[in-house]
């Protein structure tokens, strides 16, 4: 590999997903995963297949169908490498991605119990054994293995560069440096993979990469900062999604490279006029929304509002933009397709925007299009990509909106009457309410005999103009475990009735699916 090239190893369907609200199912991972393809991501880490039968069929799928390095998660033990290596089985380029805590607030955290020694030094040595078993284990299903040091950022530099080495020798040939916790600052992070270089003597037979959190707001200038100390691989998300405040953006991180190459030496493989569309087919399927003013993809990002810099962008572009749209992917004009749209016209849309269907799922999306025109007149980009978003996320829902009708007024009484197919059973039933959208929400809980408390509930439009699609994203709680619902229409109404559905869909499904026996620290990790 060249020295000077930067690998980017794209986390959005294992780190990402782990994100609140953010639970993809298996056809938007897999289709998201082609997207990354396009991208020409290094590496895609897939899941965790461990965790549930939905995160091992998702890893499986993709090693199946996606060309590119596939990873897959696992703890450092026996049943969660097995479990990496099987789901990645048909994969012809598969890593297997392991980890053991490193800081001393991990280890005392995690394994305080005294069957992993009685004071913190034993401790220590019973992890770097259960890494070096971990890793050597792994390496009999695949020579691609990858080791992390959960919290390297809080880490004494001294002990981690013994985890480091003793990983290595067990076989290692990524070694992933993580600041979990978005602790460190740029010059103490390059300073760490500086020293681990300089400690470590085997560290020659492996790449090292790191996987930064943005706590601090400093995931991308870290991951900037390890590369100029010998870095040479960069674990990122697509928008920066992540466990808390997020990961290094993957659009960040490549176009500071891209732009600044007069101080950067290094370059990426990715394919930047794909940024923009695998940043709003991120966005469409986990519905959590980019804001307006994120750096590269963000609604503003090549917006000017003010006479002064519109003056400048119309005589130099120059003067107050140091890269274009065009070169992430922004198009300059939305093609827009109407209700005499034809499927050939929709499909080849639907494949330059980067989703791939398959003449039946065509035929489903091409209902829904036709529908949609017919209300809207005029179906732009974002409509189909919403429409993507709602399409895909119906994949064996167990309940579906057949029927709504709503009255309300000023001087009425709100009231609801619902429709729900419930496993090809309809069950009707009506319902008054505070206000139109409670209406609907207590006619379906009625129909269903249910009882669920709505955690949050937001709407936005997600197109523009008069006839624009409006989004509801819905979070509802039962017992300690939350689920949020998306739906999407012309009529809000109708798209909160989707929303809390797809939440009901959402809990049906995680609670017809097998837990995991062994799931200790399985919600945040690296």
């Amino acid at each position: 590999m060249n020295d000077n090239k930067i690998l980017i190893f794209d986390t959005t369907l294992r780190d990402g997903e782990q994100s609140p609200g953010a639970s993809l199912n298996v056809h938007e991972k897999v289709e998201i995963a082609h997207q990354l393809a396009k991208l020409n991501v290094d590496v895609i880490e897939a899941g965790f297949p461990i965790s549930s039968p939905a995160q091992f069929e998702a890893v499986k799928r993709i090693a199946e169908e996606v060309d590119c390095i596939i990873a897959a998660l696992s703890r450092a033990n026996e049943k969660d490498i097995k479990a990496a290596a099987d789901a990645l089985a048909s994969a012809p380029r598969k890593r297997i991605h392991t980890f053991s805590s490193t800081s001393d607030y991990h280890i005392l955290g995690k394994f305080g119990h005294e069957r992993y020694g009685k004071t913190l030094e034993e401790k220590r040595k019973t992890i770097i054994k259960m890494s070096y078993d971990a890793v050597a284990y792994a390496k009999t299903f695949t020579d691609d293995v990858e080791f992390s040091a959960e919290d390297a950022g809080r880490t004494d530099i001294g002990y981690l560069a013994e985890v480091i080495e003793a990983a290595i020798e067990a076989g290692a040939t990524t070694v992933n440096i993580p600041d979990t916790t978005g602790y460190t600052l740029p010059f103490e992070f390059a300073a760490k993979i500086a020293e681990l270089k300089k400690r470590v003597k085997n560290i020659d037979k492996a790449i090292i990469s790191v996987h930064c959190h943005n706590d601090l707001g400093l995931a991308v200038a870290n991951s900037i900062a390890a590369v100029q100390s010998g870095a040479r691989q960069v674990e990122c998300t697509i928008n920066g999604i992540g466990e808390r405040a997020g990961n290094a953006s993957l659009e960040e991180f490549v176009m500071a490279l891209n732009v600044r190459k007069n101080l950067l030496n290094f370059y990426t493989d990715i394919n930047t006029k794909e940024i923009y569309n695998t940043s709003k087919m991120v966005s469409a399927f986990t519905g959590l929304l980019v804001q307006r003013n994120k750096a590269i993809v963000g609604e503003n990002a090549f917006a000017h509002e003010s006479g002064i810099h519109q003056d400048g962008v119309l005589k130099s572009r120059e003067t107050y933009e140091i890269m274009t749209p065009e070169s992430v992917g922004i198009p300059k004009n939305n093609i827009v397709l109407g209700r005499h749209s034809g499927r050939h016209g929709l499909k080849v849309r639907l494949q330059e925007l980067g989703y791939k269907v398959t003449d039946e799922e065509l035929q489903n999306i091409y209902k829904a299009f036709t529908e949609l025109a017919d209300k809207k007149k005029e179906v732009f980009d974002d409509d189909l990509r919403m429409l993507m978003g709602d399409e895909i996320q119906k994949d064996n829902d167990i309940y579906e909106l057949e029927y709504i009708q709503v009255n309300a007024g000023s001087n009425l009484i709100p009231n609801a009457v619902v429709k729900i197919n419930y496993n090809g059973e309809i069950y009707s039933e009506s319902a008054t309410g505070d206000g139109p959208v409670d209406a609907v929400f207590n006619a379906i809980e009625r129909a269903l005999s249910i009882n669920s408390e709505v955690e949050s509930y937001q709407v936005r439009s997600v197109t523009s103009g008069r006839e624009a699609m409006g989004e509801v994203i819905i979070r509802i709680r039962s017992g300690n475990k939350s689920f949020m619902g998306r739906g999407i229409s012309t009529d809000i109404i109708e798209a909160s009735a989707k929303a809390y559905l797809s939440a009901l869909n959402q809990k049906e499904k995680y609670m017809n699916q097998t837990s995991p026996k062994n799931n200790e620290s399985i919600s945040e990790v690296i």
